[in-house]
């Protein structure tokens, strides 16, 4: 079960980022389909997992597009309203065009209604889940919400806080793997963007505040495990990035589909290495989440055995 956001992508490319007050021309203006949610969602889809998911999109246009989206992926969508009154969310990447670097900015739209009632109603689906992952670009009390109920019901909870909000006590506690990356980890402990201070080190401030286990999003460099037992590293594979941009969520999805596999959480997140590392070679998010069968040819490629159960689904 993913619980979350969609928004729309608009995407151009530029030289480079701009500098604040600078206006750069870019190219290659685009229009993809976009939401953290709905982008981990069709990447679990894609994986062979089978997803539910539940979100809010506007009565218009882009949300139309979503709808069509999840018919093509064969996701369970009966969860997603479409809210009248609220346009569908959407954001705004800017990417680098040497370094696939990017930024982003976002209107949630229609995902700012997303509430407590609508994770709760239509338990079903929650009860057959073995993983619930959310995101933070639908309001905390939602998010939180679909932690408790995963919780409830015995199913791995997934939180990742992006964009970085602060999270009360109460919901850290309802989180069985936080996957921030090392700014949204600083800023999660009350640290600025750029103290010093370790990834290890901020990892057991949070587990100190309630998270079982984090998972930290190291980008080019891999990730880093921590738990109240033990840290390990997982390096990245060696890829060329042509955009960076649906990395984190092609991570978080394929740390979820192993883990629903009952993968122990070491695997889990070198499966997860593998789909993140995929996606940035490819530009555009949702054509750059890996299918099934681009893990296994990757594996094959570089000689590796890969899971057993993805050679099942």
């Amino acid at each position: 079960m993913v619980v979350g956001s969609y928004a729309t992508g608009l995407t151009m490319k530029v030289e480079r980022l701009p500098s604040p007050g600078e206006t750069l021309l870019g190219s290659g203006y685009r229009v993809d389909y976009g939401g953290k949610g709905s982008n981990q969602a069709v990447g679990c889809a894609r994986l062979g997992a089978t997803v539910s998911f539940i979100a809010r999109v506007g009565c218009d246009s882009f949300g139309e597009m979503a709808l069509n989206l999840y018919r093509e992926e064969k996701i369970d969508a009966a969860r997603v309203q479409s809210t009248a009154g609220s346009p569908t969310g959407v954001g705004f990447i800017i990417v680098e065009a040497g370094s696939g670097h990017n930024c982003i900015t976002i209107d949630p739209g229609a995902n700012e209604h997303l509430t407590p009632a609508d994770v709760m109603e239509g338990d079903s689906e929650l009860d057959q889940s073995s993983v619930v992952l959310t995101q933070l670009e639908i309001p905390v009390p939602a998010a939180e919400a679909a932690m408790m109920r995963g919780r409830a019901l015995g199913a791995i909870t997934i939180l990742n806080p992006a964009p970085v909000r602060h999270l009360p006590g109460s919901v850290l506690q309802t989180i069985d793997i936080l996957t921030p990356n090392q700014t949204e980890a600083k800023v999660l402990t009350g640290h600025s963007p750029d103290a010093a201070i370790s990834p290890e080190e901020v990892a057991r401030e949070l587990i100190r505040g309630g998270v079982r286990q984090v998972v930290m999003m190291l980008g080019e460099k891999g990730a880093l495990i921590v738990t109240d037992l033990y840290s390990k590293y997982i390096p990245a594979i060696k890829v060329r990035a042509a955009d960076t941009t649906g990395a984190g969520d092609a991570f978080n999805a394929g740390l979820a589909v192993a883990l629903g596999h009952k993968e122990n959480l070491e695997d889990a997140v070198r499966f997860a290495v593998v789909t993140g590392g995929l996606a940035v070679t490819k530009e555009g998010v949702i054509p750059s989440l890996p299918r099934r069968d681009d893990v296994l040819h990757y594996y094959r490629e570089q000689q590796m055995i890969p899971p057993d159960w993805i050679t099942r689904v």
